[in-house]
């Protein structure tokens, strides 16, 4: 067993799909990888094949779905007039963000799970991890900019500026400015990326006992996990409050006009923001529940609070990839004005009842702020 725990130790026979006792997951490893492979990752014994054969299935298809979904999404809303709005600007951003997520992601590890290792070097390496950081960190705070905008829209009402097309791309610029300082760090010493669990995949470094490196993982987590929570938190709370208030006083309202309902263009006005809050709240709940685990992965390395195994790892990282698959597919069922055009522009990708441009175009109404915006 010893013999198995020193690196550049030669790969030896397998029979099958069983190993003998003294081979470990990184047997396999490049040797100019092997400098970058925690000792952590020696204890394990290599994982069956099978896993691997459907770890790479599970990634080829999120990766096709996304890149479908995602594209469809960015050709959808770039190519109709009237979803050219400063709201919409950042779902496009989004889009964008998921759609090259899995375009750098997909490919690299589907080839790995194929060899059963990372065989791309280490330049790749780090690349590899820098962009699934980039890429997920600029989708966080672009959802984040989607729930100030709704809550700019149905908090503050017209007391609030409208979002016009030059603070919708000034947002836009922050968030890849900032998603790119902080995955920058650990490619000029403040932490590092390594490749993890199973080898066919790299990401940061939160096994590494030095604190400077462990600070790392914890300043990142507040800036690009727990700081975008509570915002969108905070966000989406004054709106519900906001929604239940207006309800309450529309109800109150039809029942002193001895009416069942008031069905104004101010209600419909409020149901659309409504329906588009609750999308961004979906579509922001399913990221976090993709995020999570690899979140609790990386600080159950830096605290040593459970032993973490390659499987347990690559199927970490697998779910945080997975949220770029989410987004087209919430706002496909969700969104009236999105079905409508891609009814008109792909209807072969329209599922369930078909509806009207016209009536889509009533039931998604846009604020009066965000309309205003549109001229800007």
């Amino acid at each position: 067993m010893e013999a198995a725990m020193v690196p550049g130790e030669p790969q030896m026979a397998r029979w099958g799909s069983s190993y003998a006792t003294n081979h470990t997951v990184v047997d396999m490893v490049l040797p100019e990888m092997l400098h970058l492979i925690d000792p952590h990752w020696y204890q394990f014994p290599p994982m069956n094949n099978l896993w691997h054969g459907i770890l790479g299935f599970v990634i080829g298809c999120l990766g096709v779905i996304s890149w479908c979904g995602n594209g469809v999404v960015i050709y959808v809303f770039s190519c109709t007039k009237s979803l050219r709005t400063p709201s919409n600007l950042l779902v496009v951003n989004l889009a964008f963000s998921d759609f090259f997520m899995m375009v750098v992601m997909c490919p690299f590890m589907l080839i790995n799970c194929m060899h059963e290792t990372w065989i791309f070097g280490p330049l790749m390496c780090e690349l590899y991890a820098f962009a699934g950081s980039l890429f997920g960190c600029a989708s966080i705070w672009t959802m984040v900019t989607i729930a100030l905008d709704r809550y700019n829209v149905i908090v503050k009402g017209l007391s609030g500026k409208p979002l016009t097309i030059k603070k919708a791309l000034f947002w836009i610029f922050l968030v890849w400015a900032h998603a790119a300082v902080w995955t920058i760090f650990p490619m000029v010493g403040w932490n590092r990326y390594v490749p993890e669990g199973n080898m066919t995949a790299c990401g940061t470094d939160y096994l590494t006992k030095d604190w400077f490196h462990k600070s790392y993982i914890l300043v990142y987590s507040v800036f690009c996990y727990w700081l975008p929570l509570f915002v969108i938190i905070y966000s989406y709370t004054f709106i519900v409050q906001a929604v239940a208030a207006h309800e309450k006083q529309m109800r109150e309202q039809a029942k002193k006009m001895n009416v069942a309902s008031l069905r104004s263009a101010e209600t419909q006005n409020t149901s659309a923001e409504c329906k588009l809050a609750k999308i961004a709240l979906m579509t922001i709940s399913l990221w976090f529940m993709a995020w999570t685990p690899y979140l609790i992965i990386n600080f159950a390395g830096i605290f040593e609070t459970m032993t973490i195994s390659p499987l347990v790892t690559i199927w970490g990282s697998l779910f945080a990839k997975a949220n770029a698959v989410y987004n087209p597919i919430v706002y496909g069922i969700s969104h009236p004005k999105y079905r409508a055009a891609l009814n008109e522009k792909l209807p072969f990708l329209v599922c369930g009842s078909d509806e009207q441009p016209a009536a889509a175009a009533a039931s998604d109404a846009q604020s009066n702020g965000t309309a205003t915006s549109e001229k800007a």
